[in-house]
């Protein structure tokens, strides 16, 4: 019986970035995924804080190259990949020089978010969607942790459904306490929008604030997992009446094999 292949993606893994309760989930649940006998991939941003000479990060050559258009600008995607040899693990990193090179993830040394975090996100988005298909790797599972990876399931279901190998593929979004308290910036519509979609598919970011972000991510997603014991109200409450599949907060001693059990009612 061929394996199920589960695409991880997240906006922070240990040891990359400091341990937080969603780093740690997007560093050891691809483990228990692949010791379960799962095939895995796993992605995240490049920040500018990841250590690169210290994870031995490495850029493939093959995969790089590619330019992504956002905003009528042009931003080369480049492609990095490194090993966390106690899980025999692979991490591949969405790296460009505009977004993600700064030295700080999401916000600034004094915590403001950046202004740019609504291309930051369609970039991170589309990259590891056609780094993907470059790949040619069809996941049964896209599971995506973190507001940053909120477009993937509006790309997955209003743009790649045509493409064969996202053609099967479920998509199950983990909600997290990671609210941003800057609404994105009003151009954000216009930004994400991809040919053949349309405007009725991102009616709900007439205001791109943090709950609706969300409920876009939600409306997309085959199933839902609620990441942290306690999450935005306004979410929670969107969650609970949006009839997806949905799995429950788990701690840390149980939420690898619910999350493995979990992906059995997904697929």
């Amino acid at each position: 019986m061929e394996k199920k292949k589960i695409l991880y993606i997240s906006q922070e893994i240990t040891p990359y970035l400091p341990e937080t309760e969603m780093s740690e989930i997007g560093r050891y649940l691809p483990q228990g995924a692949q010791e379960r006998g799962r095939e895995i991939r796993t992605f995240m941003p490049r920040y500018g804080c990841v250590n690169e000479r210290r994870n031995q990060l490495h850029e493939v050559i093959r995969l790089s190259g590619m330019n992504l258009v956002i905003n009528d600008t042009d931003h080369p995607l480049i492609i990095k990949v490194a090993s966390i040899q106690a899980a025999r693990m692979q991490v591949y990193f969405i790296d460009n020089e505009d977004y993600f090179h700064r030295k700080c993830a999401l916000t600034d040394e004094k915590g403001n978010e950046f202004s740019d975090n609504d291309e930051r996100a369609v970039f991170f988005a589309r990259g590891v969607l056609e780094t993907v298909i470059k790949l040619r790797w069809a996941p049964d599972i896209i599971h995506c942790h973190g507001w940053l990876t909120s477009l993937i399931p509006l790309y997955i279901k209003k743009y790649y459904f045509n493409n064969p190998l996202f053609k099967n593929s479920k998509v199950v979004y983990s909600m997290y306490n990671d609210d941003f308290n800057i609404t994105l910036n009003s151009g954000f519509r216009d930004k994400l929008m991809m040919e053949g979609m349309a405007a009725g598919d991102i009616d709900v970011l007439s205001d791109p604030n943090f709950e609706n972000v969300s409920k876009l991510a939600i409306n997309n997603s085959d199933a839902i997992i609620k990441g942290s014991e306690k999450i935005n109200d306004e979410v929670d409450k969107y969650i609970q009446s949006s009839g997806k599949l949905f799995l429950d907060f788990q701690p840390k001693e149980t939420y690898i094999e619910a999350y493995n059990n979990f992906y059995e009612k997904v697929w």
